[in-house]
């Protein structure tokens, strides 16, 4: 099969003709139809997971058509049109046991564990866990879209967050998970406010509900600005980019007993960033993470997008081919990009 690999961390995808993969005995193979780029395949393409092992294919946000399936697999057959979360739940383990197959113990986790979908196929482990079937509504490209930053935002939005009617929502960082928090929240009848330093961004922010946007570049102070718009703090605030920065600024500001939800990745030398402690401690401030989301919770997700309450193809940037994505990882660092952006040309 046709992938795209990198030979080592921070050096140029190179497209190569490698061993199409075979199924695991619980698993199955997808012909890739659609597939994201993401941060996260920034993040390890630079070395920032230390799972990753060179050469290595990226590539989590997948959606496609089983082509092979393992022999103790039960309920899915060739010719499935199917999605599945970043990470693949084993379903045996406590966490999982729980409903929490996001936070699995022994999670396998494509395009980080083993090669990825950068590719004309993908291994993929757990099928009875994991996959989720596509609604013929819904094409390829879009649900590739949902990849780990549209559901990751629907669970920090939905479920970490409780986000309800007329509270304040503010999300800091306007990317793919960021845009996505926006409109889930809008959706869920929140007041949000944008954040970022792209006014591009901001007014596509503004465009799918935002009924504020703050311009970090031009504002002198990004916290007491985003306090006066809310009337005295956020109720949830989203860190959608991660950084120190924009993680102390969502913290600081919540209203008293507001939720701060960490979605945008932290890691190497950022990843223990300082934190406003005193203010959680004083006004009781909650501080939760949102990695991912379950298989079983996409039928809530897909049927609001069928009704048309959620529309995740207005937040595509851009498709491209297989061939144009070492481009896009290597210019990944300068938050140029608009939207998300999908591989759909293998």
């Amino acid at each position: 099969m046709k992938a795209a690999v990198y030979e080592k961390f921070a050096s140029p995808l190179v497209i190569q003709n490698v061993p199409d993969p075979i199924p695991p005995d619980d698993g199955v193979v997808i012909r890739v139809k659609a597939t994201g780029v993401c941060r996260s395949d920034w993040h390890g393409w630079m070395g920032h997971y230390p799972e990753i092992r060179v050469p290595h294919v990226p590539g989590h946000e997948i959606a496609g058509v089983i082509e092979a399936t393992g022999k103790n697999v039960v309920c899915w057959q060739v010719s499935d049109r199917v999605t599945l979360p970043f990470v693949c739940g084993c379903g045996h383990c406590p966490q999982c046991v729980s409903g929490n197959h996001q936070v699995c113990d022994d999670q396998l986790q494509p395009g980080f564990n083993y090669w990825g979908s950068f590719a004309e196929y993908v291994a993929v482990h757990y099928a009875d866990v994991n996959l989720v079937r596509l609604p013929d509504e819904i094409d390829f490209v879009t649900a590739a879209s949902l990849g780990c930053r549209f559901v990751t935002s629907f669970r920090a939005i939905v479920e970490q967050g409780k986000v309800s009617a007329g509270q304040w929502v503010a999300v800091h960082g306007c990317g793919g998970v960021g845009l996505s928090a926006i409109m889930i929240a809008n959706a869920v009848g929140a007041n949000v406010v944008g954040i970022d330093i792209s006014e591009e961004k901001l007014e596509m922010a503004r465009s799918i509900g935002a009924v504020a946007t703050v311009n970090g570049t031009t504002t002198d102070n990004v916290v007491e600005t985003v306090r006066e718009l809310t009337a005295g703090g956020a109720h949830v605030s989203v860190d959608a980019l991660g950084n120190p920065i924009t993680c102390f600024n969502s913290i600081t500001n919540l209203r008293k007993r507001g939720k701060h939800i960490q979605v945008g990745a932290m890691l190497a030398e950022q990843k223990h960033p300082a934190v406003p402690m005193d203010e959680i401690i004083a006004n009781e401030l909650e501080i939760l993470g949102s990695h991912g989301i379950q298989a079983h919770k996409y039928p809530a997700l897909l049927t609001l997008i069928q009704a048309g309450k959620l529309l995740p193809e207005k937040l595509i940037g851009k498709t491209i081919k297989l061939e144009d994505a070492s481009d896009e990882l290597v210019n990944m660092s300068s938050f140029r990009g608009m939207g998300i952006t999908v591989i759909d040309k293998f």
